[in-house]
C-alpha cells in the first residue's frame, strides 16, 4: 500500500501509475501533499491549500483503478472525516469531543455511517479509522484529541458504535494503534515509543478494546509503531512476530487483515537502512499490508525470496476476502450525507462541559458589565461577536484587558494548533498574557479545542472554564445558546488532566 497524494505532479502520478502496473500494486493510501503531517515530520515544508483537492481526488482514484489489472483498495485516514485530509469536505467531531457524550452513542454511529458514506461515493473503500487507544497519557504528543478518552469501557463503547456506523456504509474499518499508542510521551512519526508494562496491566487496559471489538468482528487491526521490552525487547511491534503472530493473532484470536502504521515513520524507517528489509520484516512478522511502502519493488522481491509459499497465500486470502467484500457486485454505491452541519450541532448541544472552580462566580460574570476577550489565533470568533451583539460588549485582545481596571472577564480561546507541541502553538507572550489575566481577574473561559490546552494555562482554584472541543461555527453557536442560558453543559470531560484539578 503505497501512499498517493493529492498535490503530486503529473510527473510523479504516471511514476505511482507505472508501480500499479509493472508490480500489481493492491492498494494506495491517499495523503494531501507530500508537505503535510505524513510526511513532513520537521515541519519545514509549507502546505499548499487545494481549494478543489476533491475534485483531484475523484481524478486520480479514476485514474489508478485504471492502471490496476485488479482493483485497488482505496484507502485513507478519515478519523473526523475525508477532511482529515481533504480540503472543502464534510469535517465531524475529534474523537476526543464525542468521549464527552453521556450514554448518547447513538451520535456517535451517524458520524460513523457518515464518514463511511463520504468515503463510498468518494470511491474510498478502506477508512483506517477509528483509533481505539486509550489515551491515558497527558503528555502523548500523537494521540491525544485521537482518542475517545482515557477509560477502557468508554473507549470500547464508542468505538464500537462508531464501528457500527462505518459498517452501514459497507466502510472498510482499522483499529488501531495495536498493541495501544495511549500511554507514551513519544511520536512515533520521529521516535520510537517504549511501552513498559507487565503483560496482564495491558490485557487489563490497553488490549482490552482492541480483544473486545476483535472478538465482535472488524476488518483489520493497524498495528502502530511501539516497543514492548517485556514481550520482544529486540523488535519493534512491526517486525515482531511475538506481538503480531503470537500476541495478536493466537492469544487475541484475530484472523483479519493486519496492516501497518505507516512506514515511513522514523520510529522504524530510521532502522533499516537497505530498501525492502523493513518491508519483509513486517511481513516475515505476520503484516498482510504494508502501508505507506517506499520501497515496493525492492519489498516484493525480498519478500517472495525470504517468505514461505503459505505464509504468501494465507496473507493473499486474507486481503483477497476484504477485495471481495467490497467489489462484490451486491455492494451498493452510498449516496452523499445529508445535513453535516445538524449532526455537528446536535453533538455540540450535547458535549459542552463545565469545568466550574466556582460556579456562583461564573454566574456573577455572565451577568456583571464584563470583558469580552477573545484569543482567536486568525480563526473566525463568531462566539465573541455573538457576544457582543447579545450584551453590546465588544471584543477586546488581551493587551487591552490586562489594562481595564474591570475585574471580571469573559476569555474566549481558539488555541493555533490541535496538537500540544510548542505549547499548542501559542507564542511565549501570549500565554504569558494569559497566565497574567488569570492571576489577575475573575475568569469565565469558553475553550473552543483540545481539552489538554487547559494544562498549560495555570489556572486558579476559583477558574472557570466551558469546554466547547470545537472551533466549528455551529459549535460556537451553541456555546453563545449556554452562555444565554437557554441550555445546560451535559458533556463529560473524558481524560484526565496532568495539572488543572477541580
Amino acid at each position: 500500500m503505497p501512499a498517493v497524494f493529492i498535490n503530486d505532479t503529473e510527473e510523479e502520478v504516471q511514476k505511482m501509475e507505472k508501480l500499479i502496473k509493472d508490480h500489481h500494486v493492491g492498494s494506495i493510501c491517499f495523503f494531501h501533499s507530500r508537505a503535510s503531517a505524513a510526511t513532513n515530520f520537521e515541519g519545514k515544508k509549507k502546505v499548499v491549500h487545494n481549494e478543489k483537492s476533491y475534485d483531484r481526488l475523484l481524478e486520480l482514484i479514476n485514474r489508478y483503478q485504471k492502471a490496476a489489472q485488479i482493483p485497488l483498495i482505496i484507502a485513507i485516514d478519515a478519523e473526523w472525516g475525508l477532511a482529515m485530509r481533504i480540503e472543502n469536505t464534510p469535517q465531524f467531531p475529534y474523537a476526543i469531543t464525542l468521549g464527552a457524550l453521556n450514554n448518547n452513542n447513538e451520535l456517535i454511529y451517524k458520524v460513523g455511517e457518515a464518514i463511511g458514506k463520504d468515503c463510498k461515493h468518494a470511491g474510498i473503500q478502506w477508512n483506517l479509522a477509528p483509533v481505539v487507544d486509550i489515551n491515558n497519557n497527558p503528555e502523548n504528543p500523537v494521540i491525544g484529541y485521537r482518542s475517545f478518552g482515557d477509560d477502557r469501557d468508554s473507549v470500547l463503547s464508542k468505538a464500537e458504535a462508531f464501528l457500527k456506523g462505518m459498517s452501514e456504509s459497507g466502510t472498510l474499518n482499522s483499529i488501531k494503534h495495536f498493541p495501544g499508542h495511549g500511554d507514551t510521551a513519544t511520536d512515533s512519526h520521529l521516535g520510537l515509543p517504549v511501552i513498559d508494562k507487565p503483560l496482564d496491566d495491558l490485557l487489563k487496559n490497553e488490549l482490552y478494546p482492541f480483544k473486545k471489538l476483535i472478538d465482535k468482528g472488524v476488518d483489520s487491526v493497524m498495528v502502530g509503531h511501539l516497543l514492548l521490552p517485556q514481550i520482544d525487547p529486540d523488535h519493534p511491534s512491526t517486525t515482531s512476530s511475538k506481538i503480531i503472530s503470537e500476541l495478536l493473532r493466537k492469544e487475541l484470536g484475530f484472523n483479519g487483515v493486519v496492516i501497518s502504521d505507516a512506514l515511513n515513520m522514523h520510529a522504524v524507517s530510521k532502522k533499516f537502512v537497505e530498501k525492502g528489509a523493513l518491508e519483509a520484516a513486517a511481513f516475515s512478522a505476520g503484516m498482510d499490508v504494508l502501508c505507506f511502502t517506499e520501497n515496493v519493488a525492492e519489498g516484493i522481491t525480498r519478500i517472495i525470496n525470504n517468505s514461505t509459499k503459505k505464509q504468501i497465500e494465507q496473507s493473499f486470502e486474507r486481503v483477497w476476502a476484504l477485495k471481495q467484500k467490497v467489489f462484490s457486485p451486491n455492494t451498493a454505491v452510498q449516496t452523499s450525507n445529508g445535513d453535516t452541519v445538524q449532526l455537528n450541532k446536535e453533538i455540540a448541544q450535547n458535549t459542552i462541559t463545565e469545568l466550574y472552580g466556582n460556579p456562583l462566580l461564573a454566574e456573577k460574570i455572565k451577568s456583571s458589565n464584563f470583558l469580552n476577550v477573545s484569543i482567536s489565533s486568525g480563526k473566525r470568533n463568531h462566539f465573541a461577536e455573538q457576544i457582543a451583539a447579545h450584551s453590546g460588549i465588544q471584543a477586546i485582545d488581551l493587551d487591552t484587558a490586562l489594562a481595564s481596571d474591570k475585574k471580571n472577564v469573559l476569555l474566549s480561546i481558539f488555541p493555533p494548533a490541535v496538537k500540544p507541541k510548542d505549547f499548542f502553538g501559542f507564542d511565549k507572550k501570549t500565554l504569558a498574557f494569559i497566565h497574567r489575566l488569570i492571576q489577575e481577574k475573575n475568569i469565565l473561559i469558553y475553550l473552543f479545542g483540545n481539552p489538554y490546552v487547559l494544562d498549560i494555562l495555570q489556572l486558579a482554584a476559583n477558574s472557570n472554564v466551558a469546554l466547547i472541543y470545537q472551533d466549528f461555527p455551529e459549535f460556537q453557536e451553541v456555546a453563545v445558546e449556554h452562555f444565554l442560558g437557554k441550555i445546560e453543559a451535559k458533556g463529560t470531560l473524558p481524560i484526565q488532566l496532568k495539572t488543572f484539578q477541580l
